[in-house]
């Protein structure tokens, strides 16, 4: 008996823990602005939720080796045209203005690349994160290879410099050659 009454407290708690939060969020009263900080728990589920999913989904497996100079110099070019130092930044480059009004704030992956497995990097660029800003590279079909470069800069660029990374990233030069006449 006493058994049956724990297990309908617990019931019981549990319904008015699902009503009291289908109130509060529905409610409107958890605010949806990205200038409010969301409450820790809020966080905590998010982060953990995306971590979880990155880590199942992310199993593909680098075609080339991401330590090839070529490989690291093409990533650090198509980082730079694609726009990833908008919201990331670079080696002498700051991110743009707008990223500082995203939340999440977009990661400094200097800071993360040494903690990131290539296929994490990889999924994340490919697929893009919802509700983060991280838009999806896969939908506006950037090829695999392609993003397979700029996780080859991702992994090198804690240690790639401001000249390197100007260098890289610097349009390609085209010269012309007169015309005969």
């Amino acid at each position: 008996m006493k058994i049956r009454t724990s297990l309908a407290l617990i019931g019981f708690l549990g319904i008015l823990g699902a009503i009291g939060s289908g109130v509060y969020f529905f409610g409107g009263y958890y605010s949806v602005a990205a200038t409010a900080e969301e409450p820790a728990i809020v966080k905590w589920l998010l982060v953990g939720v995306r971590q979880a999913s990155v880590a199942r989904h992310a199993t593909d497996m680098p075609p080339m080796p991401l330590d090839a100079p070529a490989e690291v110099q093409a990533g650090a070019r198509a980082f730079s045209v694609r726009g990833c130092v908008n919201c990331h930044g670079g080696p002498g480059v700051n991110w743009a203005k707008f990223s500082e009004g995203l939340r999440p704030d977009p990661p400094d992956l200097k800071e993360i690349a040494n903690d990131r497995a290539p296929q994490y990097l990889f999924w994340v660029i490919k697929n893009g994160i919802n509700m983060t800003g991280m838009p999806s590279f896969g939908a506006i079909e950037v090829p695999d290879r392609e993003i397979w470069t700029i996780v080859a800069f991702i992994k090198k660029l804690p240690s790639v410099s401001e000249a390197d990374f100007k260098t890289w990233s610097a349009p390609p030069v085209v010269t012309t050659v007169p015309s005969p006449r």
